[in-house]
């Protein structure tokens, strides 16, 4: 990270010589040596030096460290500089350069750690090379990645000359071989530049300078940078470099520079402070040096050196007023914090940037890498991991989107909502470090109460407030338990580490369950609930289960694994007793609360998808025990899927702890305290957000698990606590009687179904078999029991449940019975019970389908015979959902039928005509008719199912007795249809005639009696047809300006079936048209049609008849005339009293028209005459439309 300015920042503190004296001479320290007395007291030899850093070998010869190497390291760690000037008046200077020396950070963790995104999980010394290779935000890697691409070619002396080992000090473990610097390959872009070459370095005081120098690229020059770094107490305090990067993390140069002074210290030139070198200078040299100083530097340094002078001349100036000078490189003050460079501003403005983006360009991703990095900071127990989330807290409260979505009313994005959740879990850590100060814990506890307050600070469970009592305060210590949870305000991401600041470490109990092994108590025979003992003697730690677990994840944060694992043991530990104690405790009321045939839920709050996690720490603490790769047991990161670190980890059986049975590890530990989380019976909670969440955690814990592969001793657990489940009533999520509201436990039981499964198959379908129920639904859930408040806490019954993942839910009860049914596959035995368990708990139909498809699928593979079983419960399956969406509406119906013939084709004919027999419990008529008995009677599915001549008949009648059921009961839409399948049968075909002509009168349509008149001419029934047509005609009514009316083409038709079939039948059907038609221009054209040819000119037989026209002047033709006449007379007026001018013209064409069909009689001519003047007189007003009516008229 490096700062604007290039020059070093100002001086801390003041510095004086106090032992000088008059009686001293220029360039002499009172009571010390020279300047060549270091020879004196030169500290260790290189040999020792070389141990103490890690440098040589193991097993080679050493020298043993001097004294005063190991007083000066002590002092370097602890005390600032001026507290050592201050205590002792005399310091020689050969202690004062080892304390410098021992002064400069020892471990290139820390020192990674501050150079990029990366967890720091790995071991120190393989960081550079092991790097996560995102880029920094800010730009620093992405500039120095292509120069160390031109280094690794041009600079492999460098990298060769600059080979140093990581310090074995700060934690880190020592190595066999020196492991050289970042090479070619190295993936870290932050740490390449330390195969730059290096033009100078110098270590004056507590202040490292040197020259960077990165070589010349094709489209750049070479790059010299400047870097400055100051140091106090094994931590660096500030940074300078001329790169002029702007980062979260130190810059590449800054890093490089401290790596190369931690892995070659004595080829790095040590001074004392500057101020101690001054001193020895008599009044000559001083002089020079100031020359000098300012002729080197005169464009920056001669302003400043002018104005420093004459504030000196005079003797009122402030400056000599004050005794003593700053000194940058003297080390730290007193008062001085102790703590490393953090750039607050650049923090503050990266995450505001991050937050600006919205989730978009991987900002989610880069806040969840700067949260991984305050773990980071806990775990090496840096105070910037506290300063850091304090940053990134105040940029989140500002983000302005919170009081926009509060205005809104909308909900905050998933993903958004996540990073919420972590930064509370985070301020959760902090507040319970073990070893925090009072004053810190309340000043955090004040800033904590001041976000709490905001309006727009984010409530814990997303939309909703959370109604539950205060339970993170559970212990007695606690003295808010009793607090009236009704006058609470809403819980909001900081209320648990608020409440967990009354949280201390203080109880005994604790601190001997967590500082050694050997906390035992076999004499401890208090058998109550809350005994500290178990029974064998094993320490227990009674608290709320989600508030221990954050004390485990405190002290994992913190750098105490080893602690953590030992409260993580007692908590599983007490969570098995626990369990135990209510299996005996239920089966002693068994009896009785089945009788009664209610539950309740025993934990209000779920382990699995709550804020803390406590199944997920207790889980991870257990697991990173038993890592075979782990060897200093530093654990893995929770974002390491964010990081794309795909790593795949091995875990084993490691020795049994000492509270552990015979047998046991902390791998079965993990998996078992994962079931017994997976399996609790808790409440459903409020609120979109929190209801996902639970959801999302089980699939994540679950996916853990399916990592790990069983063997025996594994097995052996998941039995103990299927079985627990199976027996525990009220305490299990699987018990006899649940709740009605209660989590499902379709996902956790997929997951035991298919561990057991090879293993004890009945344990694993009683398990599975009890988790298909889904109570929510069902009308006659059990209600809560309100009558045994001393060890159930019961919720409030009847109240309408609001699932908002109900459809997620019943998916996942969807796979559950899916993965049932392809295990039973050839067992009759299992496959009925599974059917019987699908047919009453699941309430979906499209679910349903899905099972029954995915059933037909796998009983008629490729590579086998079908299974005559699986198919038979696939049909029973599609055979429900008939009946399921029989009277509702669902837009896959159709396809449901469809495949449900398929079905019952595949199971045999007498499937078939089964469904045929009961359709109207299973279709409409239409889908019985158009689909069923037509696919039936196709000639496919007879090949299909190669059916002899009487098989055939006998389906075929089948057909068609279906068919004229359906007819029956839903003429409109079947009629036609039952025609089309009875065509081969003379009997069935004329009682489907029947059934048309006895529903024409009442319940058809035009429309209908048209098609079937249609088809029925199709089939060269004409007489038939005219008998639709006619009894269709009755119900037509086509007014006079419906002239695009869509039964126009029926009627033409109609006309002219009837006009083919004689003089009578024209006769029958045209007053049947003058009375349904009142269309001018229909009428027309009808009469005109009727014109050119002789009625019956085309008889039935083909033969033609020898007839004349029909004449205008006599029935039937003159009453069509007539009717023709007086529908453009009526449609004439009725078209003038709102025409508008546009309408003109096309008004002058229709009485064109009209003309024409006045002149068809023999008085036409006279009678147009009369109608036209008639217009004129009426219509007088219109005299534009009447002077074109004369001009076309006359």
């Amino acid at each position: 990270m490096a700062e604007r300015g290039q020059l070093p920042p100002p001086a801390k503190r003041l510095c004086c010589r106090p032992g000088y004296g008059s009686g001293c001479r220029p360039g002499q320290r009172a009571g010390g040596a020279g300047p060549g007395s270091g020879a004196l007291c030169a500290g260790p030899s290189s040999a020792a030096a070389a141990a103490a850093l890690g440098l040589l070998p193991l097993g080679k010869t050493q020298s043993p460290e001097s004294l005063l190497d190991i007083a000066a390291r002590k002092v370097a760690e602890k005390w600032p500089f001026q507290r050592v000037e201050e205590r002792f008046e005399r310091i020689p200077e050969p202690v004062q350069r080892r304390i410098v020396y021992w002064s400069f950070p020892r471990s290139e963790r820390e020192i990674c750690m501050y150079s990029s995104f990366n967890t720091g999980a790995e071991d120190p010394a393989a960081v550079p090379g092991g790097a996560a290779s995102g880029t920094a935000p800010g730009g620093a890697a992405d500039s120095a990645a292509p120069r160390a691409r031109r280094a690794d070619s041009a600079g492999g002396a460098a990298a060769a000359s600059a080979t140093a080992t990581a310090a074995a000090v700060g934690g880190c473990p020592a190595r066999r071989t020196p492991p050289p610097l970042p090479g070619p390959r190295a993936p870290c872009p932050l740490l390449r530049a330390a195969l730059a070459l290096w033009r100078s370095r110098r270590l004056s005081g507590f202040h490292l300078s040197g020259t960077v120098t990165e070589p010349a690229m094709q489209s750049e020059p070479e790059t010299v940078c400047n870097v400055a770094i100051s140091f106090d107490r094994c931590k660096i305090t500030s940074v300078t470099c001329s790169c002029g990067n702007k980062d979260i993390f130190y810059c590449a140069h800054v890093v490089a520079l401290s790596l190369y002074r931690i892995r070659k210290p004595d080829q790095v030139k040590l001074h004392l402070p500057i101020s101690e070198t001054l001193f020895q200078m008599n009044r000559d040299q001083l002089q020079k040096f100031v020359q000098y100083l300012i002729t080197v530097h005169h464009t920056e340094v001669l302003p400043t050196a002018q104005k420093l002078a004459d504030e000196i001349l005079s003797q009122n100036s402030e400056i000599n007023q004050v005794h003593g000078a700053p000194d940058p490189t003297a080390g730290a003050s007193i008062d001085d914090e102790n703590c490393w460079h953090l750039d607050e501003e650049q923090v503050q403005e990266q995450v505001k940037l991050f937050l600006s983006q919205g989730g978009y360009h991987g900002s989610g991703k880069q806040l969840n890498l700067l949260f991984a990095k305050v773990r980071e900071m806990l775990k090496m127990r840096d105070s910037n991991g506290a300063r850091m989330l304090t940053l990134i807290t105040e940029q989140f409260m500002a983000d302005p989107r919170l009081s926009l979505w509060r205005q809104q009313g909308t909900a905050m994005t998933d993903k958004y909502r996540q990073l919420w959740d972590e930064l509370g879990a985070l301020w959760m850590c902090i507040v319970l470090n073990p070893h925090c100060k009072l004053e810190q814990k309340a000043s955090w506890l004040k800033q904590l109460k001041k976000w709490n307050s905001v309006d727009v600070c984010p409530w814990e469970d997303g939309n909703h407030g959370n109604e539950l009592p205060n339970l993170t305060n559970a212990l007695p210590q606690g003295a808010n338990a009793n607090q009236d949870s009704s006058n609470r305000p809403h819980r909001t991401v900081f209320t648990r580490a608020i409440e967990a600041c009354d949280l201390h470490w203080q109880d005994s109990h604790l601190q001997h369950i967590i500082s050694s092994d050997l906390y035992t108590n076999y004499c401890y025979h208090d058998d109550t609930e809350n005994s500290l003992f178990d029974s064998h003697g094993w320490p227990l730690w009674h608290e709320h289960v989600p508030t221990a677990c954050a004390r485990v994840d405190a002290l994992r944060s913190h750098g105490y694994p080893r602690e953590a694992l030992r409260l993580a043991i007692a908590i599983v530990n007490t969570l098995r007793r626990q369990q135990q104690k209510q299996l005996e405790m239920f089966r002693a009321q068994k009896k009785e609360l089945l009788h009664k045939g209610v539950t309740s839920i025993t934990n209000l709050e779920g382990w699995v998808g709550h804020p803390l996690d406590p199944i997920g720490t207790l889980f991870s603490s257990l697991m990173e025990a038993c890592r075979v790769d782990d060897e200093s047991f530093h654990g893995f990161s929770d974002f390491t899927e964010n990081m794309g670190q795909c790593k795949s980890l091995e875990y084993q059986h490691l020795p049994a702890h000492k509270f552990l049975e015979e047998g046991e590890s902390y791998l079965t530990l993990a998996v078992e305290v994962a079931l017994i989380g997976l399996g609790q019976q808790r409440i459903m909670p409020d609120g979109l957000y929190a209801q996902e969440k639970v959801c999302r955690n089980e699939e994540q814990l679950i996916s853990k698990l399916q990592e790990i592969e069983l063997d025996d001793t594994l097995v052996k657990i998941f039995r103990k606590q299927a079985v627990f489940l199976l027996e525990a009533g009220p305490y299990s999520g699987l018990g006899e009687v649940i709740h009605r509201e209660s989590v499902p436990m379709h996902t956790f039981a997929k997951y035991l179904f298919t561990s057991l499964l090879p293993h004890d198959a009945e344990l694993a379908y009683k398990t599975a078999l009890r988790a298909m129920r889904l109570l929510v639904l069902e009308s006659t859930a059990p209600s809560g029991d309100m009558s045994r408040p001393h060890h159930i806490a019961s919720v409030v019954p009847n109240r309408y449940p609001r699932w908002f993942t109900l459809s997620h839910i019943e998916s996942q009860q969807c796979e559950l019975a899916s993965t049932m049914l392809t295990a039973a596959k050839g067992d009759v035995r299992r496959l009925e019970t599974v059917l019987e368990s699908i047919q009453k708990n699941i309430h979906s139909s499209s679910h349903i389908f899905k099972l029954a498809q995915d059933a037909f699928k796998i009983a008629t593979l490729m590579d086998s015979l079908p299974d005559i079983t699986l198919l038979k419960v696939s049909l029973e399956l599609g055979l429900q959902v008939m009946r399921m969406t029989l009277s509702t509406l669902n837009w896959r119906r159709r396809e449901m039928v469809r495949w449900l013939v398929t079905c019952a084709t595949e199971v045999g004919v007498y499937a078939l005509d089964s469904i045929m027999q009961s359709w109207f419990t299973l279709f409409t008529p239409t889908e019985a008719t158009s689909i069923v008995a037509t696919t039936v009677m196709s000639n496919s599915t007879i090949v299909r199912l190669h059916l002899d001549c009487h098989q055939q008949e006998k389906l075929a009648g089948s057909a068609r007795t279906l068919a004229l059921q359906c007819a029956m009961k839903d003429p409109q839409n079947c009629a036609l249809s039952a025609l089309t399948l009875c065509e081969k049968d003379h009997i069935a075909f004329e009682t489907a005639y029947q059934i048309v002509l006895d529903a024409a009168t009442t319940g058809m349509s035009y429309s209908q009696l048209f098609t079937i008149a249609r088809y029925m001419e199709h089939r060269g029934y004409p007489m038939r047809a005219y008998k639709l047509a006619t009894l269709a005609m009755t119900h037509l009514n086509l007014s006079y300006n419906q002239d695009t009316h869509p039964a126009i083409n029926d009627v033409l038709w109609a006309c002219a079936l009837s006009h083919s079939l004689g003089k009578n039948e024209l006769a029958a059907i045209i007053p049947l048209v003058v009375k349904s038609v009142k269309c001018a221009t229909v009428l027309s054209d009808i009469l005109r049609r009727c014109t050119l040819t002789t009625p019956g000119m085309v008889g039935l037989h083909g033969r033609r008849n020898s007839g004349k026209l029909m004449s205008l002047d006599k029935a039937p033709l003159r009453q069509l005339l007539d009717a023709t006449i007086g529908a453009y007379i009526n449609t004439t007026h009725s078209r003038l009293t709102h025409i508008s001018p546009r309408h003109y013209s096309e008004f002058i064409e229709f009485l064109s028209k009209a003309r024409e069909t006045f002149l068809m009689a023999h008085d036409g001519h006279i009678q147009f005459t009369q109608f036209i003047d008639n217009l004129k007189q009426i219509y007088k007003g219109k005299k534009k439309l009447m002077m074109l009516v004369r001009e076309r008229f006359g």
